[in-house]
């Protein structure tokens, strides 16, 4: 229980459905309590607000030090090696489905429900993850790392609801966040001012910004504070010309910028693979990807190449990203997907 109303509403429909429901909310990392903010002070007296109003048991759970662990520093490890990482998806596959699944489990609890909307049904034996039937609130990209131990584990009771439909349910049951607003914010980085976060825990290199064809334009305070696709704050003045962000080079220490065509790749290379419906990719397969939260899925081809993958997309995609994840989907079906190494 985030505190918020997607999660609130999940606990109000397992107990119309007959379970027995325990909340429970991550303590993750400390923050200035913020209005939206899902580990600030006011989410945990919402959610104990929310539990109490619906006479369920509570409990505030630590995982501080393992948070710090596995994702903060590898948030800025990535960063300093030229990547751009999505913290949820790996807060996802390390801290609230691998460590509080287990603690779950320890607590004899038969599953770990959460706000998140997709949907798990069971097919052949195995467990298959399902794009929400909303497509405006679908998360399914962010779960892709999920294996079948956890899915057997698992309950997405917003799979088939619009948020609509779930305000309307926290309304009609008078759930003090009914209206709550959402955070699209990373949760641990104050005012989503990354940068400025990372300024505070790494030791910035500058080095040069080049073009495409190694001709130094400027210069940069540190590769930690540039993306692929980056247009603005540059720092390169009045060029007469509309640079991107091409690729970032560790090794040589440069933002490499150029124009805005050059930001289009037909392939990319991929790994950390997880694969829902079967073990593992052994036979290039048709499916359609998506290279970021909320881009638009595309017709691709992925062809397994030893412990990684490529994707040969049917057109050419713009700012693919060394960090992201790329998402193989069937229709609603999630196929699986990886870790971007490199686009080409």
């Amino acid at each position: 229980m985030s505190g918020g109303v997607d999660s609130s509403v999940a606990a109000v429909l397992l107990l119309e459905q007959g379970y027995e429901v325990i909340g429970v909310t991550m303590q993750i990392w400390p923050q200035p309590d913020k209005e939206g903010a899902c580990c600030s002070l006011s989410a945990v007296e919402d959610a104990r607000r929310v539990a109490a109003k619906l006479d369920i048991p509570y409990y505030v759970l630590n995982f501080q030090d393992l948070f710090e662990k596995e994702v903060i520093e590898n948030f800025c490890s990535e960063y300093q090696r030229g990547r751009t990482p999505n913290p949820c998806i790996r807060c996802n596959e390390k801290i609230k489905f691998e460590a509080l699944l287990t603690r779950a489990r320890q607590l004899d609890a038969a599953y770990l429900a959460t706000g998140h909307y997709a949907r798990v049904q069971k097919a052949n034996d195995r467990y298959l993850l399902y794009r929400a039937l909303d497509p405006q609130k679908d998360q399914s990209y962010v779960l892709y790392g999920l294996r079948q131990e956890q899915l057997r584990h698992l309950l997405f009771p917003l799979g088939e609801l619009s948020k609509a439909q779930t305000r309307a349910i926290a309304a009609q049951y008078h759930l003090p966040v009914a209206q709550k607003a959402e955070s699209q914010e990373i949760c641990f980085v104050p005012d989503d001012d990354y940068r400025a976060f990372l300024s505070q825990r790494l030791e910035q290199k500058p080095g040069e910004i080049v073009d495409s064809t190694g001709r130094v334009l400027g210069r940069h305070s540190g590769i930690a504070n540039f993306t692929i696709g980056q247009r603005r704050n540059l720092g390169l003045g009045n060029t007469g010309r509309r640079y991107y962000v091409l690729r970032l080079d560790p090794e040589r220490n440069q933002v490499v910028v150029g124009e805005k065509e050059e930001l289009y790749q037909k392939s990319l290379i991929a790994e950390d693979l997880n694969f829902i419906p079967f073990p593992a990719l052994t036979e290039p397969l048709q499916v359609e990807a998506q290279i970021r939260y909320n881009a638009p899925r595309t017709p691709a081809l992925i062809t397994p190449k030893g412990s990684q993958v490529q994707v040969d997309f049917a057109s050419p995609q713009p700012a693919i990203t060394p960090g992201q994840a790329v998402v193989f989907y069937q229709g609603d079906l999630v196929v699986g997907g990886g870790t971007i190494v490199k686009g080409m």
